[in-house]
Order: structure tokens, then sequence, then C-alpha cells
């Protein structure tokens, strides 16, 4: 692993032989086509060539260091067309509440002023049928092509297959670009991969293709100048969806849009990230990143922060700079690997290896030592102080350190009456309470932990089976639990505190990490 992280820092800056010279998004291989019998629209083609270029923004919630924004550009700067950034709205989504929809949409908000500083308008569509809404923004300003951009995940790739279809039928040209992988899904492998050891090579490999900075966006882009798009309601909008999940409040710490995560970066790695190595203690939060729910939102391209890491590899050891890129790209990417080549991500018939799904079918039946409902484990009522630690950390900071996500998990699994209920149990609390939540990252982490995915069998155990065990005790041993505890507590105490008051406390950040945007914040900001 050492030499592919040395051959990868190394291939830092280097540009594929199939780019194109004057491109912005150059490496070919980025995008591809998604319509049948179309190709974007070039000089001379009329009546399309001045026609509106749409960049129908979903996963990647930024304007910066965005490739498929850039593609978009690119088609549209040979037409000398606008460019005209579509965001459609959902009323509801796999269990996301006001916490998940304020935090978007007051990126969001930051964004429309950042598109607009561009020479890029920014537009929101709304409805539960995202296809629908783009095709028919498309007809409304004459847009012959759109791009979108990539998500693994069984609605996204529903959704543009069903836009393609649409658009295919009129000569609208459809292209995805995958701007959240450094390597793109379908580049990176064409197979579900067994796990980290044999992604990693094939991804180390690609490299020299796509790994690399990324271009300003010019200025002097042609105007929109169609017809009249209706301006967007933030207030009534953001007021609407807290309304609607206010189940799952907002956090207060997270400061949600570009700037912030921007902000966060640059404080990690020129900071933190000398601490990475001690990302397995619960009690030192400040080691992590913290950057997952700017990462799952796309406000920041996980690209950046492997390029912005290296810069500042001098301030940290060369073991935590490998460490962090291994986290941030390869196990990234596996997830993005697994929920694209097995539609099943989140069931157990999502794990492709017998020897898991035949060990938890022989101990399904095993005695539990308990079994807990799902208000129970929601409330954090059982009896393990240890995991109800990590339950409150999870609901009432909105994220929850990542090694105490196994045990979490694990002990779900141990404690419910099923390995399929102890699934769908993880997956809901995960998903409503956390801000990284429906994300390949946060699948993948419920079935390694509970299905075996991406591991291999251990000795075999009442219930779990051949599953990977965690145990109480061991975690005592590599961190101090009653300081976890203590730290969640003072978390807890901090997002009450700061509910009621408005503040936007480090303490109850469970990162305890400060987030310094200072005079850059935008028109996020509640």
């Amino acid at each position: 692993m050492r030499k592919l992280q040395s051959a990868t820092r190394a291939s830092f800056g280097e540009s594929a032989t199939d780019m194109a010279n004057d491109a912005l998004c150059k490496a070919k291989k980025r995008y591809r086509t998604l319509t049948s019998g179309t190709k974007a629209p070039k000089a001379g083609d009329e009546p399309s060539a001045k026609a509106p270029v749409i960049y129908w923004m979903s996963r990647d919630q930024r304007v910066r260091d965005n490739w498929a924004l850039l593609r978009a550009i690119d088609i549209a700067r040979a037409n000398d067309a606008p460019v005209v950034i579509a965001f459609n709205l959902l009323t509801k989504y796999l269990g996301a509440g006001a916490r998940q929809f304020g935090f978007m949409l007051r990126g969001l908000r930051e964004l429309e002023g950042e598109a607009k500083s561009r020479g890029l308008h920014f537009t929101m569509t709304f409805g539960d049928d995202p296809a629908v809404a783009i095709d028919q923004l498309a007809e409304k300003i004459g847009a012959k092509a759109i791009v979108c951009d990539f998500s693994p995940l069984r609605d996204g790739l529903a959704w543009r297959k069903s836009l393609a279809s649409r658009c295919e039928s009129r000569g609208v040209h459809v292209e995805e670009c995958d701007a959240h992988n450094v390597v793109p899904c379908w580049e990176a492998s064409d197979k579900l991969e067994v796990g980290a050891r044999t992604l990693r090579g094939r991804l180390a490999k690609r490299y020299h293709e796509f790994l690399h900075e990324f271009p300003e966006i010019p200025d002097g882009l042609a105007a929109y100048e169609g017809p009249k798009l209706d301006d967007i309601e933030w207030d009534k909008i953001i007021a609407e969806a807290l309304e609607r999940g206010q189940a799952v409040p907002e956090v207060t710490w997270a400061i949600p849009g570009e700037t912030a995560a921007a902000a966060i970066l640059d404080d990690f790695v020129n900071v933190r990230m000398r601490l990475y190595e001690s990302r397995n203690d619960p009690v030192k939060p400040q080691a992590l990143s913290g950057l997952s729910p700017w990462l799952h939102f796309g406000q920041i391209s996980g690209q950046r922060c492997a390029l912005d890491a290296k810069k500042a590899c001098g301030k940290a050891s060369p073991k935590a700079y490998e460490s962090f890129f291994e986290e941030l790209v390869v196990r990234r990417e596996l997830s993005d690997n697994f929920c694209y080549y097995s539609p099943k991500y989140d069931s157990i018939e999502g794990q492709k290896y017998d020897w898991a799904k035949d060990t938890l079918r022989i101990h399904a039946g095993d005695k539990r030592p308990y079994v807990y409902t799902l208000e129970e484990f929601e409330r954090a009522k059982t009896h393990d102080d240890l995991w109800n630690a990590a339950q409150r950390e999870l609901r009432y900071g909105g994220k929850m350190h990542g090694f105490l996500r196994m045990y979490w998990a694990k002990k779900i699994l141990e404690w419910t009456a099923s390995p399929e209920q102890a699934l769908e149990f993880a997956i809901f609390l995960n998903d409503k309470y956390s801000l990284d939540g429906r994300d390949p990252s946060g699948y993948v982490g419920c079935m390694w932990s509970i299905v075996g995915v991406h591991d291999q069998g251990w000795k075999e155990r009442d219930v779990f089976g051949k599953i990977r065990y965690m145990a109480y005790d061991g975690c005592a041993k590599k961190f101090r639990i009653p300081d976890y505890i203590a730290r969640v507590n003072a978390l807890v105490k901090a997002a009450k505190s700061d509910f009621k008051s408005g503040e936007k406390s480090s303490a109850a950040n469970p990162g305890l990490f400060k987030i310094n945007v200072g005079s850059k914040r935008k028109a996020g900001e509640a």
C-alpha cells in the first residue's frame, strides 16, 4: 500500500494524454453520454447552437471545484451560450428532516450568490420526480444539452435514466459527469470489488488521468436572457422545510456552505491533520477532519481535500496524510463502487458473498442477550452506557465518531430479533439523525458492521456467526470510555443550550473544532 500511495503523491498535477487542450473538464472519461443518437451542441448547429446548457445539480452542491459544472461550461463556451444551474427540491427524501434539509438549503442559498458572481444563473425546480421537473425546465428555456452529476444510489440512477429517456425523444443531449469521485466510478472498476485491497491498486493506476488541480471558472460567460425564471423565496422555502422536518431539528454548530467547508478544510490540513493517527480514539475527536457533512452534500470536493492535504503534508507526518488519503479517497470510492454495482445495497441480499448471508441465517434463531425496540434504541435506553453515549452523540450532535459507528451498529445486530431488523434499524437511525445520512458510506458502514461487506469471516459465535464481533471490554482497552461519555454529556448540554439561544458553540460540535468563517460568511447564514 505504501508504494501505491507514494505513486499517488507523485502523480498529483499530471494530466492524461487524452485531455482536450482547451477544455476545463479535460479528462474525457470523466463524463459519458446518457442519450442515444445525440451529441453535445457545437458552433454552427442551428437552432441549438446558442441554446442554454443546463447543469442539473444534485449530489455536488458547489460552484468551486466542480467537474460537472465545468463540463457544462465547456459545452456552453463552444457556442457562446449561457449556463443555467438547476436544483430540484424534493418535499421528502429517505427520512431526512429539518436537520438535513436546513443544512442543504442554507448551503444552496449561499451557492446562488456565488454562481451569480461567476456569471452563472441558478434556479430551482420543485417536485418529487426530478426527471419531470428538469425536463420541463429544459423545454421552457429551450435547452439542448443537460449535464448531470453522478450518484450510485438507486433513486439517482433512476432519475437520470428517466430524464435521458424523456430528452432523447426531443433530441436533447444528456451527459453524466462524476464530480464526486477522484476516479469516475465506472472507470475505477467495471465490477463489484471485494474490498479496499482490490480497489486501491485500480485507483492508483488512474490518478495520473484524474487527480489534478481544478481550473478557475473563466470570466465573460454568456448571460442567460431567456424566459424569466421565478425568483427563489428562500425564507419561505427554508421555513416550510423546517416545519415539515421539525421532529429532527437543525444542529446549530454546523455552518453550511462552501465558505464554511473551505474553512474547516484549511483548519484540518494546517492544524489538525497531524493528529490523524489518533483518529480511532473517540476521546480525541479533533483528530478527525469533520468534513463528512460537507462532503456528503457536495459543498466541498473530495478531490480538493486531497490536493490541499498533500500541499500541507509537511505539517503532518506522512503516515497521517496517507491514512487520511486512504479514508477520503479509497474508502469513499469503495462505497460508491458497492452501491453502484450492488443495487440492493441496503438489504442482506446486497452482500454478494454467501458465507456472510449463510452465517447470519444459521444464527438468526440464537437467543439474544437483550432485545430492544426501535424507540428504545432511538432514545438511548439500553443497558450499555457506551452505546447510549454514541446514540446521544448522533441524536444531538448530528454526527457520531467513526470508531463508535462500528460498535453502535454491531450492538444493534446483537440486540435485535433478526439481522434484517438490525440493518433496518441501523439505517433508519443513521439516516434520521446524521447530517451525512443517505450516503453510500453510511450504507456501507452498516453493511460492513452487520452483513460483513468488505470483510472476512471471523471466529464463529452466537448471534454474529462469522461476522466480526466488537465488545465493550475491547473498547475499554482502546480508549477511556468514561472520558468519552463525559464528552458526550457536555455535548448534549451545549446542544440543548444552543438550540434555545441560537448560539453556535464548538462544545456542541462532535469534533470540538471551531468553524472560523469570519467576514467570508455569505447568505447561507440563518
